[in-house]
Order: structure tokens, then C-alpha cells, then sequence
């Protein structure tokens, strides 16, 4: 299946081979499993999300890649290849808006190919105009699961305009699938490799648990619900310049108090 916003295929992509060191990284898919295989080879559960965001990294011509799983309110993210990479997830999550949310909606991959201008710029305007502050002036969202059920999505960014060619569409959908296999292969809580009992998204999911705790303040401080309680966290992160995860840490260490209207 041909990504909702790619209507030409290769137009857009690379002028030609990524190349490190003399290797050709525009790779075919034998050769990227290959390249898989050695990036995750002795990592425990809890590293291969981390691991395969690196990957896809070396793999197409993106500067960094974070993973994100589909949760009530906002995605869990996971792990990214950097901290600029985990930066621009929150920006996704802290919005409600983006590549990433519009992937999971559509099943299908998202290319946003020029967050510049036109097109993807308008669809939408505030996270592009952030993300471009940010560095990056193309998205591509690929979401993680199957036509059953979608339950996260891998994020691409690239610091300069252009699409994916069909070469490089179809390694990233063998990076999102191998990470499918791999979330749903890490022990949950009642499985054998889960550590002292707990939950099996614990350490790789932390950041997301402290903006579900300052959610829970923000419910007691203004009297409403858990909808509620988010959307001002959100509106506020927004206002500020902020991300969500910010103001949820300065919500739970009491520098940042919310009033009743």
C-alpha cells in the first residue's frame, strides 16, 4: 500500500545514494536486515527500541528517530536516537498534532515532505512551525502494528526538504516491523525478564508516568477530570513555549500551580 501522501513514489527523495565511509547505505532489504541485525545483536529487551532508532538513523537520510507508542491522552514515547529526536516527539505529543498522530489515524505512512510551506505546512500549522524552529523540514511517520491494530509509530526527521524514494519507504517499513515485533516481545508485568514485578513499559516509559502525575495534580488543584486536566497541561506547555513534559515537572516539584478560572 502506496502512504496516504505519496502519490509518486520516488519523486522528491534523494538525487541518489547516501554514502559513509564509501558504503551505500540506499540499501536493499536483505542488506538492511543485515545492517538490523547487527544493531540490536546482544542488547537486552529494553535497549532494541533504542537500538533500531539508531538503526534507521544509519539506514536512510534522516537525522534522528524516536519511537512512540498509542496511549489514551498522549503517545508513550519510548526511546529516540537523540535528545533532539526526543525533543521533537514531545513537541508531537505536547500539540496532539502531527505526522505521527495522523499516521495512526489513516494507517498508513505519512510523508511530509517540505514543513516550510505549502501543503504540509497547512496541515499542520503549529507543529510545523515548531518543528522548523526546531531544525527539521520534513516528517516521515510510520505507523507500527498491523491492519488490525496500529499501536505506535516510528518518526523520522530530516533536516532538509524531500520525500522517501520506494527504496527507502520500503527499509523504514522493515525497521517499523521489526520494532513491532519487538515491543511486543518485551515481558510484561506476570511474564518471566520483567524486573522486580513491575509493568513492562517501566524505565523505558518513565517520562510519560510524570505526565500522568502531574495530570493527577492538576485534576486536584482545579476539580476536574483527566481530559481536562491534560488539555490545560497541553495549553499551558503551548502558551509557554514549552513542552508537555516540562511543565508536568515543574507541576510535580510545586513550581507551577494551576487556578480555578
Amino acid at each position: 500500500m502506496r502512504p496516504r501522501d505519496d502519490p509518486g513514489g520516488a519523486p522528491g527523495g534523494d538525487p541518489g545514494p547516501r554514502r559513509t565511509g564509501g558504503g551505500d547505505l540506499d540499501l536493499d532489504g536483505v542488506r538492511a536486515a543485515d545492517v538490523i541485525a547487527r544493531g540490536v545483536h546482544g542488547a537486552e529487551p529494553g535497549e532494541v527500541p533504542g537500538r533500531l532508532c539508531e538503526v534507521a538513523v544509519e539506514l536512510l537520510p534522516v537525522i534522528g528517530a524516536s519511537v512512540s507508542l498509542r496511549s489514551q491522552g498522549m503517545p508513550v514515547q519510548l526511546s529516540a536516537s537523540s535528545p533532539h529526536a526526543a525533543h521533537l516527539s514531545e513537541i508531537q505529543a505536547t500539540l496532539g498534532d502531527g505526522p505521527c498522530q495522523s499516521a495512526l489515524e489513516e494507517g498508513a505512512p505519512v510523508l511530509a515532505r517540505d514543513l516550510t510551506t505549502g501543503r504540509d505546512a497547512g496541515r499542520w500549522p503549529v507543529f510545523a512551525q515548531q518543528a522548523t524552529a526546531a531544525g527539521v523540514r520534513a516528517v516521515y511517520a510510520v505507523p507500527l502494528g498491523s491492519d488490525a491494530v496500529y499501536v505506535g509509530t516510528l518518526d523520522l526527521y530530516r533536516d532538509r526538504p524531500g520525500g522517501l524514494t520506494d527504496r527507502q519507504l520500503h527499509v523504514a517499513r522493515l525497521v517499523a516491523g521489526v520494532m513491532t515485533v519487538a515491543l511486543m516481545a518485551l515481558p510484561r508485568e506476570d511474564e518471566p525478564g520483567a524486573q522486580d514485578g513491575q509493568p513492562w513499559l517501566s524505565g523505558l516509559a518513565a517520562e510519560h508516568d510524570e505526565v500522568y502525575q502531574a495530570v493527577g495534580m492538576i485534576m486536584a488543584q482545579l476539580g476536574v477530570g483527566a481530559d481536562d486536566a491534560l488539555a490545560r497541561l497541553r495549553g499551558d506547555a503551548f502558551a509557554r513555549g514549552r513542552t508537555a513534559l516540562d511543565v508536568a515537572r515543574e507541576v510535580i516539584a510545586h513550581r507551577r500551580h494551576f487556578d480555578r478560572d
